[in-house]
């Protein structure tokens, strides 16, 4: 089973190890091997890439843009899971942003048979946000499981 993943990017303090256990929970129960595809973006993103690394599976890398290490906020964090992928792929964007973001995620979302969202279920008009993501998967028809675990805030 390929798994994608959806979700804020900024959590606040405390949030992203609420998140990392039930992330760890969800992808713990399954079957067969376990492969994550993500963007990694800050916060939900790279909680699930080091979940799955954690639980020992693979997981594959989808960038928006040619500059989009530069948007990252930790550099240390997302190179060490870049080094950890079993495969990068870049989309034809120059330039990081809304669009890009978007197209990364539809990308991610051809790739994969499920989708977790780490999401507050707030909606957004915004195109790449987590509920426009969500709302896709959805259209598609692939499975969505909500993660927002008690006491999780955005920052």
């Amino acid at each position: 089973m390929r798994i994608g993943v959806t979700g804020h990017v900024r959590l606040a303090e405390g949030t992203a190890e609420l998140v990392y256990a039930e992330l760890s929970a969800t992808l713990a129960v399954r079957e067969g091997p376990l492969h994550g595809v993500t963007c990694l973006a800050d916060g939900a993103d790279q909680l699930f890439a080091r979940a799955v690394a954690a639980l020992g599976g693979t997981f594959e890398v989808v960038l928006p843009a040619a500059d989009y290490r530069g948007e990252v906020d930790d550099l240390q964090a997302f190179d060490d899971l870049l080094g950890k992928a079993v495969r990068v792929d870049y989309l034809p964007y120059p330039r990081s942003g809304p669009d890009a973001y978007f197209a990364a995620s539809e990308e991610l979302l051809r790739r994969v048979d499920h989708l977790v969202a780490v999401w507050d279920g707030a909606p957004s008009d915004v195109v790449s946000s987590t509920a426009n993501v969500v709302r896709a998967a959805r259209a598609r028809g692939l499975p969505v499981t909500v993660i927002w675990p008690a006491g999780a805030r955005r920052a």
